[in-house]
């Protein structure tokens, strides 16, 4: 009797579906009747009996929930295919692009080009929007299709990775939060001299002879922060003692 309600906590916590629940509460009738069974023969009957059908719930919860899990892995897989792909075409381009740029005019402004196309067609998205996106979407995947793996890690070498993350979402934080001060405070001179430029923005430093797009600046940091709090939280939650 001891292993028969052993099996119900086992299934109990395993049911996925409301056929599961039908057949479990079959289940407890069975148990609620089994020490009225005077019968040595029907004793056993009903034993194997709710035995055999706990058994086959059991199975089939965990078909399920196997089925789900691989259900959902193959969707983040397939999303981080589509968004590596698309990070991967929209970083040659631009590469290309600059280099072009620089050999005809002998000089480039860092994410520039990004900011001025537009895809697929003009007035639509531009391809830094693009960027910033499936960045944060390639991540995302990432950490769904191999997050348990941080349970692997040791102590000491997950403490290093908190420090280092920490330190990227710190700054990349700042970077965000000036270069968004810097653009706003940009777009309200222009408009108050009467021209109104939101893309072409661009600040002379570092080094002023790369200047940075605050439009490009701006975004990237802001994805970087995110991807950095993120693997920080992940992290951190995979610290945390159960």
């Amino acid at each position: 009797m001891n292993r028969i309600c052993f099996y119900c906590h086992v299934v109990w916590g395993n049911i996925k579906s409301y056929q599961q629940i039908e057949r479990m509460n079959l289940i407890l009738v069975e148990i609620i009747t089994f020490r009225r069974v005077k019968s040595t023969t029907n004793c056993i009957y009903k034993y194997n009996f709710i035995f055999d059908t706990l058994c086959q719930i059991l199975q089939s919860a965990m078909y399920y929930s196997t089925e789900k899990r691989t259900s959902a892995r193959s969707v983040y897989l397939i999303v981080f295919y589509i968004s590596a792909i698309s990070m991967t075409a929209i970083t040659f381009y631009a590469l290309y692009q600059s280099i072009v740029e620089y050999a005809s005019t002998g000089k480039i402004v860092i994410g520039e080009i990004l900011v001025k196309t537009e895809f697929p067609f003009k007035g639509f998205s531009k391809l830094i929007t693009y960027l910033m996106i499936v960045s944060v979407v390639s991540w995302y995947c990432v950490t769904k299709l191999g997050g348990d793996k941080v349970k692997e890690v040791s102590p000491a070498l997950r403490a290093i990775l908190q420090i280092i993350v920490l330190a990227i979402a710190v700054v990349s934080l700042y970077e965000f939060v000036y270069n968004f001060v810097i653009w706003s405070s940009l777009i309200t001179i222009n408009a108050l001299g009467g021209h109104i430029n939101l893309d072409t923005i661009s600040i002379a430093y570092p080094n002023p002879q790369t200047p940075w797009n605050l439009v490009f600046a701006t975004k990237m940091s802001l994805a970087a922060f995110l991807i950095s709090a993120h693997g920080f939280y992940i992290i951190s939650r995979k610290d945390k003692p159960k």
